[in-house]
């Protein structure tokens, strides 16, 4: 059983800094596209209608 266990030990110890930074530049990109597009504006402006049917305020 202990051969087992040290068989199939955990050899992958966390993400590496390469991962962290292509995560980065995924999260960096959806940014970008947000600000250069009229599509952040819509969803907030969907954001803002959502809240307002809820809170039953007026536009």
């Amino acid at each position: 059983m202990r051969d087992l266990r040290q068989r199939y030990e955990l050899k992958d110890r966390g993400q590496t800094a390469i991962e962290y930074l292509g995560i980065l530049a995924v999260v960096a990109a959806i940014i970008v596209v947000l600000l250069a597009t009229n599509f952040g504006a819509t969803i907030v402006e969907a954001i803002n209608e959502q809240i307002s049917k809820v809170t039953g305020a007026a536009d």
